[in-house]
C-alpha cells in the first residue's frame, strides 16, 4: 500500500448556508493544510466545504475522499476526479465535533493513497442563519449583553464564576440559576457556583440565598421569608448536569439534593402540613421581603408575620421534584424516584385546588383572610404565573388560560403585559427604605420585567401560539437587545428601572428568558434528555414569514450540538438534521396551502399530525444520528 506522506489540502468555507445559490466566482476564504499538521481549519455542522486536493507527484484518475469523525463514524464520502494528483470536492461536515480525518481511496485498486489526521476541526458554535437580522444577530447580541452580567469571586481557596443579581453586586443562587438557562450555550463553567452553595449547605437542608463577596459582607445570608432557595438549588444542579457536567457531578450532589427537598417538605417554617404545600410570609411572588408599611424591606419572620400559599413556591418545588427524580434514576435510588413523583403530583393536584381561579393562580392565599386596602388581591396576576408555563407542571389549557391573561392586561400607556404583578399595590402597603420600587409601577410592584415576557414568549411556543411568541422576541429585540442594554425591570412607560447604585444594564436574568424562549421557541430545539441526545425539532420560522434557515444549538460545556438546515416549498418542508442520536421532528403545515395532495405523509415513515391554535404540526420521529425528513401536503 503506498501512502504518500505529503499533501495539500485547501479548505474553502462557504459560510453560513442560505437558500441562494453558491456561485463557482466566489471568492472564497482558504485554509491550507500540510500533512502531518492536524486540526488548523474549523467547520460548521452543515456548511458546505470545498475541500481541494493537491498530491505532489500524485496520481490521475478517480478517487474516494472519506471524512471519518473523532469517535471513527464515517460522516462523508465523495467521489472525485484528479489530474496529476489534484481535483476538488464539496463536502457537508456532520457527525461527532472535534478533529476530523481525511482519506483517500483509489476507486480503481481500492488502496489508501493518503491519510491525514485533523484535516478539519468540526467546532459547532450555536448560530442561526436566516437573513432576517433580529434572528440572526439575537445569540450573539444575547451573548454579549449576558456577558456583562457574570462575576469571579473568591471563594474559600479558589473562584467561583456566576452570574449576579441584575440589582445587586452579589451571586445570588436564583438570580445565577435562573441564567444558566441561556448561559448554557455560550458558557462552559456552570458548576462551580453550584458547587459553592453545595459547601455553604446547613445542617437542616437549607441554603444561603447569595454567596459572600467581599466589601459588600463577608457572611452568606438566608432571608428566612423565602421558601424557593432548596427547589433552586436542585434545578440547578440538574440544569448543569443535562448540559455536560456529567453523572458524577449529579452523584456527588444526590445527598445535598435530597436533604435540600426534605427540608423544604417538613419545616414548619417552609411546609404547611395540614394543606400539604410549600408555605411563606406575605411577599410579592418569589421577591425577598414581607409586605409590611413603613421602613423596611422587612426580611425577617416576626409574631406579626402573615403566613399563606405562594403558587410560584410549589410550582418550582415540584419541577424540581420531578427533576430530582430523574436524577435518581440516572445515579441514585430509583425507588426514591416514584417518591419524588408521587409528592410532585400531590402538590400540584393541592394547589390546583386551592390557588387555581380558573384564569390563572391567585397570588397568595392567606391562612387568615386578610383585606389589602387598596387592591383586589383575588385579581393580581403575578410573575410566577409566567415562569410556570415552562415548569412542565401545567396542563395545555392552564398555560393558554395563563397567556390569555396577560393578554386581557393590556391597556393604554403600559409598553408591554410583561407585569411583575398586576394590578400593583398602592403606596403605603409596603416599605424598602424609601429606594425606588415602593411605589406602583415600579420594581416588583407593577414594574414591567422582560423575564416575564420571555417566559411568556416561551409558553406561547409550547402551546401552538408562534405568533405571540414571535411577538415578544421582536419586541424584546427592538427595545432593549438590539441597543445594547436591557433592565432588571421598566416603568410601565418605558423608563428604565434604577433601584440601587448597583443596577446594572445588562440584565442577564430577562436576556435569559429571551434566549431560552429563542432557542427553543423559534429555532425549536429541545433537549428532551440530556447532552443533546435525544431532542425535539420544531423550527417556526414559516409563522414568521420565512422559507429557509439554518441553525445549530450547543451546549458550550461539550461538543454536543445539533445542527439543521430547514426549508419549506409551497406543497412540502424538508429539515436535514445532524449531531443528536434521535429525533422528534415537527414541521408546521401551512394554513393557506392550495394546490396540494390534501393528504399528510412522509417517506421517513409513519406521520403524527396535530392540531395547534394556530395550524397543524406533522410529527416524524427519526431514529437515527442524522437525516433528512420531508412532509408533504
Amino acid at each position: 500500500m503506498r501512502i504518500y506522506r505529503w499533501i495539500s489540502i485547501v479548505i474553502f468555507g462557504l459560510g453560513l448556508w442560505t437558500s441562494a445559490p453558491v456561485r463557482a466566482e466566489q471568492q472564497l476564504p482558504a485554509v491550507t493544510i500540510d500533512a502531518p499538521v492536524i486540526a488548523v481549519g474549523q467547520a460548521q455542522p452543515l456548511m458546505p466545504l470545498l475541500m481541494r486536493v493537491a498530491i505532489p507527484n500524485g496520481p490521475s484518475g478517480d478517487v474516494h475522499l472519506v471524512i471519518t469523525d473523532v469517535i471513527g463514524n464515517v460522516v462523508s464520502t465523495s467521489s472525485l476526479t484528479l489530474i496529476g494528483g489534484i481535483g476538488e470536492t464539496t463536502i457537508i461536515p456532520r457527525g461527532r465535533g472535534g478533529p476530523q480525518r481525511a482519506d483517500i481511496w483509489s476507486a480503481s485498486s481500492g488502496q489508501l493513497l493518503v491519510r491525514v489526521e485533523g484535516v478539519y476541526t468540526l467546532a459547532p458554535r450555536t448560530v442561526v442563519s436566516t437573513g432576517v437580522e433580529r434572528y440572526d444577530q439575537f445569540v450573539p447580541k444575547a451573548e454579549q449583553l449576558m456577558d456583562g452580567a457574570w462575576l469571579e469571586i473568591p471563594f474559600g481557596e479558589g473562584t467561583v464564576r456566576g452570574y449576579r443579581s441584575p440589582d445587586s453586586p452579589m451571586i445570588w443562587l436564583r438570580d445565577h440559576v435562573y441564567q444558566m438557562r441561556g448561559a448554557r450555550y455560550f458558557d462552559g463553567e456552570l458548576t462551580s457556583t453550584i458547587d459553592a452553595f453545595a459547601q455553604l449547605q446547613a445542617a437542616n437542608g437549607s441554603f444561603p440565598d447569595y454567596l459572600p463577596r467581599a466589601p459588600w459582607t463577608t457572611t452568606p445570608y438566608r432571608t428566612p421569608v423565602e421558601s424557593d432557595v432548596e427547589f433552586l438549588f436542585i434545578q440547578g444542579v440538574y440544569q448543569a448536569w443535562q448540559v455536560g457536567a456529567g453523572d458524577e457531578f449529579a452523584r456527588r450532589h444526590m445527598d445535598g439534593m435530597r436533604r435540600a427537598a426534605t427540608y423544604s417538605l417538613q419545616d414548619p417554617w417552609r411546609w404547611d402540613a395540614a394543606r400539604g404545600l410549600i408555605r411563606r410570609p406575605y411577599t410579592i411572588d418569589t421577591w425577598d421581603f414581607e409586605l409590611l408599611p413603613g421602613g423596611g424591606p422587612h426580611h425577617e419572620i416576626s409574631p406579626n408575620t402573615r403566613w399563606g400559599i405562594f403558587h410560584g413556591d410549589n410550582t418550582g418545588m415540584a419541577q424540581s421534584l420531578r427533576m430530582l427524580a430523574t436524577l435518581e434514576e440516572r445515579v441514585g435510588d430509583p425507588a426514591l424516584a416514584g417518591v419524588w413523583r408521587t409528592i410532585a403530583d400531590g402538590i400540584m393536584e393541592r394547589l390546583n385546588a386551592l390557588s387555581w381561579n380558573g384564569h390563572f393562580y391567585t397570588h397568595f392565599v392567606f391562612d387568615q383572610p386578610q383585606v389589602i386596602p387598596g387592591v383586589d388581591t383575588n385579581q393580581q396576576l403575578s410573575l410566577s404565573n409566567a415562569y410556570a408555563l415552562n415548569r412542565g407542571v401545567l396542563t395545555p389549557a392552564q398555560k393558554e388560560a395563563i397567556i390569555q391573561s396577560y393578554i386581557s392586561r393590556r391597556r393604554p400607556g403600559v409598553f408591554a403585559e410583561w407585569f411583575s404583578i398586576d394590578p400593583a399595590f398602592p403606596a403605603g402597603t409596603f416599605g424598602l427604605g424609601g429606594r425606588n420600587g415602593e411605589r406602583p409601577g415600579e420594581y416588583v410592584n407593577g414594574g414591567i420585567m422582560p423575564m416575564v415576557g420571555g417566559e411568556l414568549a416561551a409558553g406561547a411556543f409550547q402551546i401552538g401560539r408562534p405568533s405571540y411568541g414571535f411577538a415578544q422576541l421582536d419586541y424584546f429585540w427592538l427595545g432593549m437587545l438590539s441597543k445594547g442594554e436591557s433592565y432588571l425591570w421598566y416603568s410601565p412607560d418605558g423608563g428604565a428601572g434604577i433601584g440601587t447604585p448597583e443596577t446594572i444594564s445588562t440584565d442577564g436574568w430577562g436576556t435569559s428568558s429571551m434566549l431560552m424562549a429563542f432557542i427553543e421557541g423559534a429555532v425549536g430545539v429541545v433537549d428532551q434528555q440530556d447532552n443533546l441526545r435525544m431532542v425535539k425539532v420544531a423550527p417556526q420560522w414559516s409563522h414568521a414569514g420565512l422559507r429557509d434557515a439554518y441553525a445549530t444549538v450547543r451546549y458550550a460545556t461539550t461538543n454536543n450540538y445539533v445542527a439543521y438546515r430547514w426549508h419549506q416549498d409551497a406543497c412540502w418542508a424538508s429539515i436535514e438534521v445532524t449531531g443528536a442520536q434521535s429525533y422528534q421532528i415537527e414541521l408546521p403545515i401551512p394554513r393557506d396551502a392550495v394546490g396540494c395532495s390534501g393528504t399528510v405523509q412522509s417517506p421517513n415513515g409513519p406521520v403524527q399530525v396535530i392540531d395547534t391554535p394556530e395550524g397543524q404540526v406533522a410529527v416524524v420521529q427519526l431514529n437515527a444520528s442524522e437525516g433528512t425528513v420531508v412532509v408533504s401536503w
